[in-house]
C-alpha cells in the first residue's frame, strides 16, 4: 500500500510529519508493509494535512489528517474526499505549471518524467535558439512575478545582445504577503524549473544560471538543491544538456531576508554579494544584469511554466485567457476564506467568481468587504467591483493589478484605514533608501495617515499628493506601487477615513 504524505512546508505546518510518524508506527505495529511517498501539496490548504492512499485502485484523499485519525485510517473507515481529481475545488482548474505537483515524488527524476517531464526540454534541444525564443513568444506568455512583461521580449533582448556570458536568474525570493506559488511549486515540482532554466538558457544562449531563493523557505532550498545534484548527475544539467553538445548548470544561492530583494536590479546585486538596493534603469539587466553581463530575470512560475508551453506547443497555451492575458493564473487564496490554496485556471474568471465560488467566501461567515490582489502593494477590490476579469488590463482598467496572483480576502470588520497605514509602515520598513519618495514618503504617510485618524480630515490632500508623489518619482514598485492600496482604501471605503473626523467634530 502506498500512501502520500505532502512534505510541503504549509501541510508540515499542520502536523503531517507528526502523521508520518503516527502511519509508521501504526503500520508497525500491525505489521503492514506500506511505502510513504513525501509528495508536494495539491493545494487544498483548508484540507492539509492531505493524506491519499493508493490501494490500486486510484488514490484516495482524507484531510485534514490527525495522528488520531491514523488506526481509522488504516482500517479503512475514516471518511474521506473520494478521489482528489473529484473534490469541486481541485475539479473546475486547468492545470498546466501545476500539472505535477502534488501527484509526483519531488525528487524522483523517473517519476517527473512519467508524467510528462523533460518532453519540453527534448523538444527545444531540437530548435535554434531563435526558434526557442519565437515559441515563447508566441505562447504569449508573461512576467509571473508582478510586472507582466513579455517573456519572449525580454529572452529576444537578451539573446541578441552581444557578450562573452549571459546569465539566466530566477527571482525565487517570493515574499509578498498571501503568496505561495513559488514555494509550492519549488517543494513540489522543482524538476520543472530546473528545465524551464534549461530551456532558457538554450534559448538566449547563457551557460549559468541562479535561483535566488529566499532563506525563510528552508525546505525549498533543500528540495531544489537536491534536485539540481540529481538532475546533473542525470546530464539533464552540465555540459551536455541530455547529449545535446550544449551546455548549461545552474546554481541555488540564498538570499538574506530583505522584502526588496525581490525587485530584480536588487536581486542581482544581492547575488553579487553587494547590499540589496535598487539600481536606475537604464541600463536594462537584459543588456547590463548579472556582473554586467544580458540576464534574464524571470520569476519562478513563469520559468515553471516555460516546459509545459514545449510540450504542449505555444499555440494550445495561447488559447487559453483573456485580452493580453493567455495562458493560466496561479491564483493563491487567503485571508479570511473558507478554502484558502492555489487554484489554478485560465485568465478571465471574474474575481467574485473567485471569492465566492472557489473560496466559498469568508470563513467568519461575515460579508467579504474587500479583497487585496497582487500583494502588499497591491489594489484592495470592492465587492462593487466583483465583475473584474482576472486580466492585466482588465485589472489596470479598474485601477488594480494582478501582480504575483495572490489575494488576501477581508470581512466587514476589516478597518481600511488601518489597512492603509500598514501599507506605507511596510514600505518605510522595507525601503533601501535609495530614493527619496519611497525612503521618505512612506515615513510622511504613515505621520499623515495617523493625522486623519485624528480627525485632521486636511491631512486627506496630502496623503492623495503624496501618493502622487511616490507613484510617480520612485525608483522600484516599492514605493511606486504603495501608493495601489492606500489610495483603493481612501477611494473606496471613504467612510472608515472619516469615522474619527466625525466624531471629533
Amino acid at each position: 500500500m502506498r500512501i502520500y504524505v505532502p512534505g510541503d512546508s504549509a501541510a508540515k505546518a499542520v502536523g503531517a510529519d507528526d502523521v508520518v510518524r503516527a502511519i509508521l508506527a501504526e503500520a508497525a505495529r500491525r505489521g503492514i508493509e506500506i511505502e510513504i511517498v513525501r509528495n508536494g501539496t495539491r493545494g487544498m490548504i483548508w484540507l492539509e494535512p492531505l493524506v491519499e492512499i493508493d490501494r490500486g485502485a486510484g488514490r484516495e484523499a482524507f484531510g485534514p489528517v490527525t495522528p488520531a485519525d491514523v488506526p481509522a485510517l488504516l482500517d479503512g473507515t475514516l471518511p474521506g474526499h473520494g478521489r482528489v481529481e473529484d473534490i469541486a475545488f481541485f475539479a473546475r482548474q486547468t492545470r498546466l505549471t501545476f500539472a505535477r505537483c502534488g501527484v509526483i515524488d519531488p525528487l524522483s527524476l523517473a517519476d517527473y518524467q512519467a508524467h510528462g517531464g523533460l518532453a519540453g526540454l527534448r523538444r527545444a534541444i531540437g530548435m535554434t535558439g531563435a526558434g526557442i525564443v519565437a515559441e515563447v513568444t508566441a505562447s504569449g506568455l508573461r512576467g509571473r512575478g508582478g510586472a507582466g512583461f513579455p517573456t519572449g521580449i525580454k529572452w529576444k533582448t537578451v539573446a541578441e545582445a552581444k557578450a562573452d556570458r549571459k546569465y539566466i536568474v530566477c527571482n525565487a525570493d517570493e515574499g509578498d504577503s498571501g503568496t505561495f506559488a513559488d514555494r509550492m511549486i519549488m517543494e513540489g515540482d522543482p524538476f520543472s524549473l530546473i528545465e524551464g532554466m534549461a530551456i532558457a538558457g538554450l534559448g538566449v544562449g547563457a551557460t549559468k544560471g541562479y535561483v535566488y531563493l529566499r532563506s525563510e523557505y528552508p525546505d525549498a532550498i533543500r528540495v531544489m538543491a537536491h534536485a539540481v545534484e540529481i538532475a546533473r548527475s542525470a546530464g539533464v544539467l552540465g555540459a551536455d544538456v541530455l547529449g545535446s553538445g550544449r551546455a548549461f548548470d545552474m546554481e541555488i544561492r540564498k538570499g538574506a531576508g530583505a522584502y526588496v530583494c525581490g525587485e530584480e536590479t536588487s536581486l542581482l546585486n544581492s547575488l553579487e554579494g553587494k547590499r540589496g538596493i535598487v539600481r536606475a534603469k537604464p541600463p536594462l539587466p537584459a543588456l547590463e544584469g548579472f556582473l554586467g553581463k544580458p540576464t534574464v530575470v524571470n520569476n519562478v512560475i513563469s520559468l515553471a511554466t516555460v516546459p509545459v508551453i514545449f510540450e504542449r506547443g505555444a499555440l494550445a497555451y495561447a488559447d487559453l485567457g483573456v485580452g493580453r492575458s493567455r495562458g493560466t493564473v496561479t491564483l493563491q487564496i487567503a485571508g479570511n476564506v473558507r478554502q484558502g490554496g492555489l487554484f489554478e485556471t485560465a485568465f478571465g474568471m471574474s474575481l467574485g467568481e473567485v471569492v465566492n465560488g472557489i473560496a466559498g467566501g469568508t470563513a467568519s461567515g461575515r460579508p467579504v468587504k474587500a479583497v487585496q490582489v497582487g500583494g502588499p502593494l497591491g489594489a484592495y477590490m470592492p465587492v462593487s467591483k466583483f465583475d473584474t476579469p482576472l486580466g492585466y488590463e482588465e485589472f489596470d482598467r479598474q485601477g488594480g493589478l494582478i501582480g504575483h496572483a495572490g489575494l488576501v480576502v477581508f470581512d466587514d470588520t476589516a478597518d481600511m484605514l488601518r489597512m492603509a497605514r500598514f501599507a506605507m509602515e511596510f514600505c518605510a520598513i522595507e525601503s533601501c533608501g535609495k530614493c527619496t519618495p519611497c525612503r521618505i514618503g512612506a515615513v510622511r504617510g504613515v505621520e499623515t495617515i495617523d493625522r486623519i485618524a485624528q480627525g485632521d480630515g486636511a491631512a486627506i490632500p496630502v496623503l492623495t499628493d503624496l501618493c502622487e508623489t511616490m507613484r510617480d518619482g520612485s525608483l522600484c514598485a516599492l514605493g511606486g506601487f504603495t501608493p495601489f492600496p492606500v489610495m483603493s482604501a481612501l477611494t473606496h471605503f471613504p467612510d472608515d477615513f472619516s469615522t474619527l473626523r466625525e466624531a471629533a467634530e
